[in-house]
Formats: C-alpha cells, sequence, structure tokens
C-alpha cells in the first residue's frame, strides 16, 4: 500500500494537537513455517502482521503510541497517545528525530525469486530432507524436528524533518534435529540452513551434516575434570557471543552494567580477535542501510587486532558521550522502543581451517555445543560456567565424543587467551542469525567432569 498520504495527515494532525517533531514507523511482514513429521505435514502456520507507530515531541518530552490498524480512523488515538505519553515520561534522558544523514549505502536484502517458490515445493524439500535423513544410517531411529520456513518484512520510516526512507527483505530457513540410537544410547544431531536463495538448499546436504553430527556423539562419555586446551567450534563460539553482545551497548556502559567501560583503545583481547559489525554485508541477514532512528549504518570494527575501538550507539547515548552515533538503533518492531544491536556482527576469519588447528594440539577437548547459556552465565562479571558436549583431542586428532562436562571461565579472559582463529565462520537460525563466529582456540579453560 502507499503509506505517504496517510503518514502526512498524521503529521497534520500532531500539528494541530501541538506536536513538534514527529516520526512515523511503519512495517509490514509474512511468515511460513512448515513442519513435516513422518512423511505428513505436521504443522503449518501462516500469519502476516502490519502496524504503525508514531512519536512525537510535546512540550520538551517524547511521547510513543501504535496501532495495528492502518487507517485515517486510527490517526485521533495515535496523536492523543503521544500527548498523554508525552506527559507522563520522568525521565530527563533526551531523545531526537533524526534529520537523515548526507548518505545511505544500497543494500539488497530482497530476492523476488523467493516469492515465486511454490508451496508445493517448499512441502516437498521438507518432506525430502526427512526421507533423506532415514536414508543414511539404519542407527537414525527418527527426525525429530523437520521444518522449513520463510517470510518477508517491509519498512517505512518518515519524520517531519523530511526523512522518507523504506526497506524490503526476505528470509528463508531450513533445519532437522535427528535422533541416532545405538544400543541403549541415544545421542540427537542437528544442522540449518538460513538465507533467501531456496535454490541454495540441498536437503542430502544438510540431511548427512545433522546424521553425521548425531552418530559422533555416539558412546560418549566423560572426562577427568581439569584445565583443557579447548576449541569452542564456530556454531558453539557464535552462541558465546551472541550470550555477550550486551556488553558492547553504550547503554550497557553508561548504566555501569559493561566491565568495558573506560577500555576504549586499550588492548582487552588477544591481537589475533577482530569481531566486526558489518550492515553491508552481502547475503547477511541483518544487512540494511538505516538503523531504527534512520541513521545510516556504519561498518565498524568493534575489537581490531584485540582492542576495544567503539561501543554501539544510538542518538541518545552518543550525544551523553558527546560522539557520532555508531548507527546502532534498533527497533524490533513497530511497538518497540529505541534500542540498541548490531547488525551482520561476527567475528573476523583467520586462516586456519579447523581440521588444522586441531591437528596442531597434542590434547584438548573441542566443544561443538553449549548448553543453559541464559541462565549459567553473567554478562556483567563475564563469568559462565555451561553444560557443553563435544570430543576429546589426542595426538592432532579427534580421539572420542565426550559428554557430562561442565566448561567454566571468564569471558574477558577468554578473549585475551585466543591463540587461534579458525576459517570456519558460520552464522547462526533467525533470531541468531545476526551473530557469527569461526571456531576459536583456547589457551585454557577449566572442564568439570568425572
Amino acid at each position: 500500500m502507499d503509506i505517504k498520504p496517510l503518514i502526512e495527515k498524521v503529521f497534520q494532525k500532531g500539528r494541530l494537537k501541538g506536536l513538534g517533531d514527529m516520526e512515523v514507523y511503519y512495517s509490514a511482514g509474512s511468515s511460513l513455517s512448515l513442519k513435516v513429521f513422518q512423511k505428513e505435514l505436521d504443522g503449518y502456520s501462516l500469519s502476516e502482521s502490519e502496524g504503525l507507530s508514531l512519536r512525537g515531541v510535546y512540550k520538551g518530552k517524547m511521547g510513543y503510541s501504535y496501532t495495528e490498524k492502518v487507517d485515517e480512523s486510527s490517526i485521533d488515538m495515535l496523536v492523543k497517545n503521544v500527548v498523554e505519553n508525552a506527559t507522563v515520561i520522568d525521565s530527563d534522558d533526551e531523545e531526537f528525530i533524526y534529520g537523515g544523514s548526507k548518505e545511505y549505502k544500497k543494500v539488497d536484502t530482497f530476492n523476488p525469486s523467493l516469492e515465486k517458490v511454490s508451496e508445493t515445493d517448499k512441502i516437498s524439500f521438507v518432506k525430502q530432507l526427512e526421507e533423506e535423513a532415514f536414508k543414511i544410517d539404519k542407527r537414525v531411529t527418527s527426525v525429530e524436528t523437520c521444518v522449513y520456513g520463510d517470510g518477508y518484512g517491509e519498512t517505512v520510516m518518515s519524520n517531519t524533518k523530511g526523512l522518507y526512507l523504506h526497506d524490503k527483505s526476505n528470509i528463508a530457513y531450513t533445519y532437522a534435529v535427528v535422533v541416532a540410537k545405538e544400543g541403549d544410547d541415544i545421542k540427537t544431531g542437528m544442522a540449518y540452513r538460513t538465507g533467501n536463495d531456496f535454490s541454495k538448499f540441498n536437503a542430502k546436504e544438510i540431511a548427512e551434516e545433522a546424521v553425521k553430527e548425531a552418530l559422533s556423539l555416539l558412546g560418549a562419555k566423560s572426562v577427568k575434570s581439569g584445565d583443557y586446551a579447548v576449541v569452542i567450534r564456530n556454531g558453539a563460539a557464535a552462541d558465546l557471543l551472541e550470550a555477550f553482545t550486551g556488553i558492547f551497548s553504550a547503554e550497557s556502559v553508561q548504566k555501569d552494567l559493561s566491565l568495558l567501560k573506560g577500555k576504549l583503545n586499550q588492548q582487552i583481547g588477544s591481537e589475533k580477535f577482530t569481531l566486526v559489525d558489518d550492515p553491508f554485508m552481502e547475503g547477511g541477514l541483518a544487512s540494511k542501510s538505516f538503523d531504527g532512528e534512520g541513521v545510516a549504518c556504519k561498518y565498524k570494527k568493534v575489537i581490531d587486532k584485540g582492542v576495544l575501538k567503539t561501543y554501539f550507539h544510538n542518538l541518545k547515548t552518543s550525544k551523553k558521550d558527546n560522539i557520532e552515533t555508531t548507527g546502532n538503533a534498533s527497533k524490533g518492531s513497530y511497538k518497540a522502543s529505541i534500542g540498541i544491536s548490531p547488525s551482520n556482527f561476527y567475528v573476523e576469519k583467520g586462516e586456519k581451517s579447523l581440521d588444522e588447528i586441531i591437528s596442531g594440539m597434542d590434547s584438548g577437548i573441542m566443544i561443538t555445543e553449549l548448553q543453559g547459556l541464559h541462565s549459567g552465565l553473567n554478562s556483567i562479571s563475564g563469568d559462565f560456567s555451561l553444560a557443553a558436549l563435544g570430543f576429546e583431542i589426542k595426538g592432532g586428532k579427534i580421539d572420542r565424543p565426550v559428554e557430562q562436562i561442565t566448561v567454566a571461565g571468564n569471558y574477558f579472559e577468554l578473549l585475551k587467551n585466543i591463540e587461534e582463529v579458525g576459517s570456519d565462520l558460520k552464522f547462526g537460525l533467525p533470531g541468531e542469525a545476526y551473530i557469527g563466529s569461526p571456531s576459536l582456540k583456547i589457551k585454557k579453560l577449566a572442564i568439570a567432569g568425572e
């Protein structure tokens, strides 16, 4: 729909009611999820959403309101709620309506061909994924989860300072969780893919990866407690980074909720460790040209060869620190207020493959999965104690699978103890698909086992 005429009417009504600078944020989207179990379509979900929010300055304070009914009948309510909301706000933090950046880099995150894939083809794909998993090995007793999903989102941001921005993107994802059994031993393995090109999803390849993971864990046992050289495999390393992402937010720093306060331009990690925020990454699932306040996004190295270079800022936090915003304002939906988050946030890959890293180790542990990430760590202190799965390394080779272990340490110390960064950069599933890491070799971590 052409949202421009409605936006202008909202602004006209706002001016009549005494609002100063105003901003409308419109978003619309849809999502499809298909689940197959035992050759039958076991789950089907199709949802659509649309909404519009208004924020505006009333007597020096910023008020917010939103509606799911995107038509003229909502205008009076939107404006009235902004006035009422601004009246009761007691925060002294100054908020702004942004006039616009000089230049916005074009970012293409919409693939028209994804829209043309028929529902029949999507269902056939997810059925094939399940079928391929059973073909590979007789020890595969079930495919616990087998899912395909996709969706699109569209955003318009317009304000009374003349800014008008539009963004459209789409995404597809698929994953399978398989169960393998040998005697009384039961293990699961998972594999997934994300992107917006359906033609690149290969059911056989994904099934083989999930089955290989499950089979490789059969026969797992614990290890003796002690300090070990540790490789955190790419997926687990990305999960750990995601859990600590908040420490890089300027808002956390300003509220004394991050130990990175006062550490700008200081060495806080290994020289092999570089952490990137790249909103222009080709194929990145969080690529975008502007942030949640309409500021042009920027490529940045948050940590460069171990040196902390910047925090993530929005307009409010950057004003407090008297610097330019980094273009990291976030707005999770039209209902959400302004926050801070990265775009495609990842550890820059190194030159060694995972096999090369392992071959250089006399002994150690490779961790493939970390559990309890949101209960077993403290993002302020950096301390963590997490249940883990993985493999024992002996003589430069994977020796056997490992389970019933707990890995403990401190994230800030871990960054300093990174000895190698792999070349196997991997991003997570939707929800965490903007966080990525290659495998990381850590000098030592405490492992509790037998």
